[in-house]
């Protein structure tokens, strides 16, 4: 099966993958940009943006980013977006993701849309007010929702405010690695799944609209592709593959782990954030299991459910000082997020984001996948 385009709002792309946001660090300008010159969504992290140019923003003495401002700072942003965008050599289109969660909201979308992002999407919370703040620009706007509830409300709401629905809808289930937007006993049963989710997503985005509905959090491989698109779906967004391609902002030291995880080293843990986390257990993450508490002080006040660290102190750990620790290749203090399929990247190696796209697009064998499977995708 040839897979259609996908379009959204004003966006058109030739293959329906939006490559999902990986933050700190890890879906910057060069993935980003890679993988909407090979004909899809490339898409920015916001989060934590100022640990990509160090030497233009106020760091304490350990490097980590003073206040809001710096943590998810303003000429960081725009600077990977451009980048991105000349990378991407005028094909595919470049998102931004943005936590719903994030102190400075509101600034960080604008800027998103200011700075040329063709769509923004937003999970980690409601993004109740994010039209308000995009408003004057042209950039699709796509919320992240776990329940049709979660879409009835943010569509009800945004057409009473703003007289406008969402441009489309990620579904995203607890498979993924980013915050999920389950309790964390949830996270593991059959009925919170993404496959039991998206009858009741799909008739509630076709109520407001025919809304297009993207799936994440779980989808794997091109035959997960199909599956989805024929049963309705207008793409799907996957990240975890990409962070061990070529073009992945993630250091060297982040590949090499997740191409050496294990299933059994893939776990949730709760986050400042308020919403689980799924990580791979390091030696940082082990001390947490075993009632260590490395919490250091806030610094960047990154995520306003943490409270200026409230929340951080009670889990044990600041997500911007571990995830940043992580970006800088600090494989003993860094955090490091994989999707719950992350196990099977040592049969996949460090690629190309094309010639990934080439596998979840049915053009090449998929090595993760078995022999009979990558087969029938061929046939």
């Amino acid at each position: 099966m040839k897979l259609p385009p996908l379009r959204i709002r004003h966006v058109e792309v030739e293959i329906p993958i939006i490559q999902g946001g990986m933050g700190v660090g890890i879906s910057w300008d060069s993935l980003a940009g890679s993988v909407a010159a090979c004909g899809a969504v490339g898409v920015v992290s916001s989060v934590g943006t100022g640990y990509r140019f160090l030497d233009i923003i106020k760091t304490d003495k350990f490097g980590r980013p003073i206040k809001t401002e710096n943590a998810h700072n303003t000429e960081a942003l725009r600077r990977i977006i451009e980048n991105a965008r000349k990378i991407s050599n005028g094909r595919g289109a470049i998102g931004v993701n943005i936590l719903s969660a994030i102190n400075d909201y509101g600034r960080v979308a604008h800027e998103s849309a200011m700075f040329g992002a063709d769509l923004i999407i937003s999970g980690a919370g409601l993004p109740l007010k994010l039209p308000e703040y995009t408003e004057g620009y042209d950039t699709a706007l796509v919320p992240i929702v776990s329940s049709g509830r979660a879409l009835n409300l943010i569509a009800k709401t945004w057409k009473k405010r703003y007289n406008r629905l969402p441009d489309a809808i990620v579904l995203e289930g607890p498979m993924s690695g980013g915050h999920q937007g389950f309790k964390y006993e949830d996270c593991f049963k059959p009925e919170f799944q993404l496959e039991s989710l998206f009858d009741e997503v799909y008739k509630e985005a076709q109520e407001f609209g025919n809304i297009p509905l993207i799936v994440a959090g779980g989808v794997w491989d091109y035959k997960d592709i199909v599956y989805y698109i024929k049963r309705g779906a207008a793409g799907v967004q996957m990240a975890t593959r990409f962070a061990v391609t070529k073009e992945s902002d993630a250091p060297l030291v982040y590949k090499e782990l997740l191409l050496n995880t294990e299933e059994k080293d893939i776990i949730l843990l709760k986050s400042p954030v308020g919403y689980p986390l799924r990580v791979i257990k390091t030696p940082f993450v082990e001390k947490l299991l075993n009632g260590h508490n490395g919490w250091k002080g806030c610094v960047s006040d990154c995520v306003a459910p943490c409270k200026h660290g409230e929340e951080a102190k009670k889990v044990g750990f600041c997500i911007a000082d571990r995830l940043g620790a992580a970006y800088l290749g600090n494989l003993e203090e860094g955090i490091f997020i994989s999707g719950a399929n992350g196990y099977k990247l040592k049969k996949q190696g460090i690629i190309s984001v094309c010639e990934l796209i080439d596998m979840l697009t049915g053009k090449i064998p998929d090595p993760t996948v078995s022999q009979e499977k990558s087969s029938e995708v061929l046939t």
